[in-house]
């Protein structure tokens, strides 16, 4: 009986410590959070290389089998980061790719993640290039079914080819795949989506410059519960590309494309 329990007191003393040092380091991140009204931007940049080193140390330090654990810690570290307006303002978003590499690297299959990495580090701390090359890598452990709706992990990629990057040809493979794994499943929400996806894809195919491609694009970003500083900007890019928004009686938005692609 007793050697039957110590791999279960084993596995609980090495949770209570990865946990520990997760509260040990988090005063840091919370210390930057309190004291946004006062700190000057020199404070806040030595706070920012601290939580960069924090990150670093995570990254190296052996999970113990508690990848998930420690993502899932990290992920929230990471909402405190980048929900602190006041805060990003003077130092900017560049530690958002780092709060992802390690992320996705213990959870690639971290669906709400990719999404987050997209925003975050392709529109706020405009590194789509790394955006990109984290979702590569994680696409590696995914696969249609695995996590459900992983299909939206290259639609996320399409996007910031698309938009950030303007790599058409790319963005049209990334869709086409968003396609054929969406098509896999009959629910209405998968029969949308491989269906949006594989029309953008024929935009491009068509035409890489595709005005509607672009638009339909912007509407995704624009309707995917993005905050308020994202919606502003896929409304302007919509207008720009000659696209118009119309609030429904519903309250949700209805793009009208342009005469002429």
């Amino acid at each position: 009986m007793l050697l039957q329990r110590k791999p279960i007191a084993t596995s609980f003393i090495i949770c209570v410590s990865i946990l520990g040092i997760g509260l040990i380091q988090f005063p840091q991140l919370q210390k930057l959070i309190d004291s946004k009204q006062s700190a000057s931007l020199e404070t806040l940049e030595k706070e920012i290389k601290s939580e960069h080193l924090r990150l670093n140390f995570l990254k190296k330090m052996p999970s113990f089998g508690y990848e998930n654990l420690i993502a899932d810690m990290v992920y929230l570290n990471f909402l405190q980061y980048f929900g602190d307006d006041k805060v990003r303002d003077k130092t900017g978003y560049s530690l958002s790719p780092e709060y992802f590499e390690l992320i996705l690297e213990r959870d690639p299959r971290f669906l709400a993640a990719y999404r987050s990495l997209s925003i975050s580090t392709s529109l706020y701390a405009a590194m789509p290039e790394r955006t990109i090359a984290l979702s590569e890598k994680g696409l590696k452990s995914l696969s249609p079914s695995v996590p459900e709706r992983s299909y939206y992990v290259w639609r996320y990629k399409g996007v910031d080819e698309l938009l950030f990057l303007g790599n058409a040809k790319a963005a049209q493979q990334s869709f086409a795949m968003a396609a054929n794994w969406a098509s896999k499943f009959s629910d209405s929400e998968s029969q949308l989506v491989a269906n949006t996806s594989q029309r953008t894809a024929e935009f491009l195919s068509r035409n890489p410059n595709s005005k509607y491609a672009q638009i339909s694009t912007w509407s995704m970003v624009l309707n995917n519960h993005a905050d308020e500083i994202t919606q502003k900007r896929a409304i302007k890019e919509i207008e720009a590309l000659g696209g118009k928004i119309v609030t429904t009686a519903e309250g949700t938005n209805k793009i009208i494309f342009p005469p002429k692609d």
